[in-house]
Formats: C-alpha cells, structure tokens, sequence
C-alpha cells in the first residue's frame, strides 16, 4: 500500500458508531462528515447530549437585581432566568401551566410576578401560582398540590456564578462535570477584585453551518493566521501587537476532561486586565502596569503572570466556550437543523474597572469578536465553506483531525488535540444512543 492509500484509507472505529475513527498507531484521527449533515445524528444529539450535559445559562450578573428576568433558548427549551424577590435564583420553562401559552414575552426586565396574558393566571417570582378564583372554579388542591406552578429546569446549580442547567435529574454535579474547567474559569474570575460582570446584551446571529464547528474553531489554533491575516495586518500597522510575541509561539494544550480543553499561548495583544500594547498609548500603561501588579501580589508570582500574559481558549463540552484573549467573550450555540445554528455571545469585564479600560475592553470585543468585526466574519464564511463542501460527502466522507498525533501529551495550541478531546466524548454519548 503507498504512503497516499495509507493517508487516505479511514482509520478503523474505534467506537460503535462508526462516525469516529481513531487509530493511534498510525497517527490518523477522522470524523465522518455525516456526523455535521444528517438528520439522525442531530436527533441523536438531542438525546444524548442536549437532554444530559450541563448547558450554559447566564451569568448571575444578568440578573444582578431581586426581580431582574429574562428568556433564554438552551438545549431546544425556552426559558425564564430570574432571581427572585428573596435574591433566590431560579429557572423555569417559559411556558403557562394552564394551557401552554408562552408565559415572559418581553426578552429581559424586572418585575415581581408573571402573568398569562391569554387567560391571566398569575405566578410568583418563585414560580408559585398566584391566582385565587372564585369557588367552585378550581379544588382546594389545585392551589396546594403544586400542579399550577411553573415547571422548573430539573437541576440548576452555578460555578464562580456561572450558572448552568441539566435535563437530567440523575447527572452528575456540575462540579464533578466541569473538572479541570474549574481552573480555567477561576483564572477568568478572579481577574476583578470586585468580581465580573457581563457588560451590555447579547449578540445573536446565525450561521449556515453545524454547531460542532464553531465548537472547533472556537479552540482551532492552526487557522488564526491564514484565515485571519488582515486582523494580523491591522494590528500590525497601529502597534496592536506585542513584536516580542508574534508570531505568538506555541504553548500548550490541556485535555480538562469530560471533552473539555484549552489551548494557552503568550498573548501577542494587549489585554485590558493587565497587559499593555503601545497601540493603547503611554497614558494607560501606567494604569494597566497596576492592575498587572497587582494580580501578581494577590496571586502570585507564577498564578499572576498567567492571568496577565496567557491568552487562552476553552471549549466546554458540548456548546460553551470562553475566550480569554484581548477581551472576555462567552459563547453558546444552539443547534437549529444540521446545517445551522444560533450563536449568541457576551462580553465579560471586570466589575468597577476604570472607564478607559472598559472602552478598550469592549472596543477589542467588537474588533475581532462581534459579528461586525474583523474575525468572526472569516470564521462563518470558513463554518458554512465546509458544509457547503460537505455536499460531497458521498465520496469525499472524512474530515482530518490528525495535526500533532506524534507528539502526544506535548502538544501545541495549532495541533488538533484540543478536538480530538472533545470529538472522543461526543463519540462515546452517541454511541450510547446507537447501542439503545
């Protein structure tokens, strides 16, 4: 067999689905491209994935005020996130118990209790039903047996107030689910002495592509120059970048477990928390170089340059990521149909952060990470490239996910490893489906 048949002869499953082929021998790692087209699979997904993983919700400072609300689609539901007027937190389904109409119709707001407007039954902030008829309407049961409250998201716990939800009443706790994410998430959170915040709405968009490949891009270190080249050329020509750090040198990858992963590499931007570019001026630096001090004072040494000089990207398994780079972004993305998803995206900051580094802040959010800016754009038109590729899937089947096997537990933020993680744990979810 030639060197060419090897390459292009599919790796033997490793798996019962046959949409994963894994062989560590040969260095080959490749995903079936029906895994990103057919109906089945997503529907597979739902089950095994959607219906039992721990799904991002919000972050707490959403909802900072007692009565604060709003709805949010996660894992195909629609849902009310509010604290309550006790400052209790709470998610339920956006959806009247009566006769199922759509209960919260505005997107976000502050109120003390929810109404139907179609029949007017009444709920507490807390989900109880608040309605009192005339006797004779309803039993002295149907007040005292809970079957007209709302319906709450069977768990709902939070991380560093990052809160998540699960279908499942039987998964594991979102601390154990989370594993070595936690230390990624610390490494964010810790960045403000006052805590963070998400500054501002939300960005919503679609893309004509699978949602497991902005899973993908979102963690893809071997893309960023050759598909975001004029970002690189821009930063370049108004001293964005740091010479000393570009082209930025590989660091490492990170399996967290569970098919999480990060990849960390030295910062060739500025980052608001800590790390001054001349682009910004030498009227911040004295500001930025306190922040950087400070970080190091609290946390050390080691723990204080790393939040200040590593950009880092994290995909949590299956839809959320968090990009730690020239700004904060947390990401979700919802699947619609095989080819499309909606992705919605936030920017983080810290909370009480001076005036000027909150507008740098949200300036390089928007440069490079809104959907007007100078990268997303490049990212969808790769996303949906590939399923319009996928088109030929008939003969051209697999998609190479192999970069960087000889190097194992070495490997470097433009290797492949970072989706392997993550590819192994969708695999074995699906694969429980296919063997039901």
């Amino acid at each position: 067999m030639t060197l060419l048949e090897r390459a292009t002869k599919p790796a033997p499953a490793t798996a019962r689905t046959g949409l994963v082929m894994e062989d560590r021998e040969r260095f080959l790692f490749r995903v079936a491209r029906k895994a990103f087209t057919d109906e089945s699979v997503l529907a597979a997904e739902q089950r095994q994935i959607f219906d039992c993983c721990w799904l991002y919700l919000g972050h707490g400072s959403e909802i900072a005020q007692n009565g604060d609300f709003l709805v949010r689609s996660v894992g195909g539901r629609d849902l009310v996130f509010n604290r309550d007027r006790g400052g209790a937190v709470h998610a339920f389904l956006n959806t009247c118990p009566h006769r199922g109409a759509q209960l919260v119709r505005e997107p976000r707001g502050n109120a003390i209790s929810f109404q139907c407007f179609y029949h007017g039954w009444a709920f507490n902030v807390n989900g109880r039903f608040a309605s009192r008829y005339a006797d004779g309407n309803y039993g002295d049961g149907h007040y005292s047996g809970g079957c007209a409250d709302l319906v709450g998201v069977p768990r709902l716990e939070s991380y560093r107030d990052f809160w998540f939800i699960n279908f499942d009443r039987d998964a594991v706790s979102l601390t154990d689910y989370l594993a070595g994410a936690k230390e990624i998430i610390d490494l964010v959170a810790d960045q403000g002495e006052a805590g963070m915040e998400v500054v501002g709405g939300d960005q919503t968009y679609f893309i004509d592509a699978n949602w497991k490949l902005l899973a993908e891009n979102s963690v893809d270190g071997f893309h960023g120059l050759p598909t975001h080249a004029t970002y690189f050329d821009y930063l370049t020509n108004v001293g964005g970048l740091r010479p000393d750090k570009f082209p930025y040198p590989f660091k490492q990858v990170t399996d967290l477990g569970n098919g999480h992963a990060v990849i960390e590499y030295p910062s060739p931007w500025g980052r608001p928390v800590a790390r001054w570019t001349p682009a910004w001026g030498d009227e911040k630096r004295e500001m930025i170089e306190a922040g950087r001090n400070r970080l190091v004072q609290q946390f050390g040494e080691e723990r204080g340059l790393r939040m200040a000089e590593l950009s880092r990207n994290m995909i949590i398994f299956p839809n959320l990521v968090i990009n730690d780079i020239m700004a904060i972004t947390i990401r979700t993305f919802q699947p619609l149909a095989p080819g499309r998803m909606a992705v919605s995206a936030w920017a983080l900051g810290v909370k009480d952060e001076d005036e000027r580094l909150r507008a740098l802040r949200l300036f390089n959010f928007l440069e490079f990470l809104g959907p007007g800016g100078l990268a997303t754009p490049d990212d969808v038109e790769a996303l949906e490239s590939c399923q319009r590729g996928y088109r030929n899937l008939r003969e051209a089947g697999w998609n190479d996910i192999s970069k960087g096997m000889p190097r194992g537990a070495e490997a470097r933020t433009d290797d492949e490893e970072q989706m392997r993680c993550y590819w192994r744990e969708w695999e074995r979810r699906i694969a429980q489906c296919t063997a039901s």
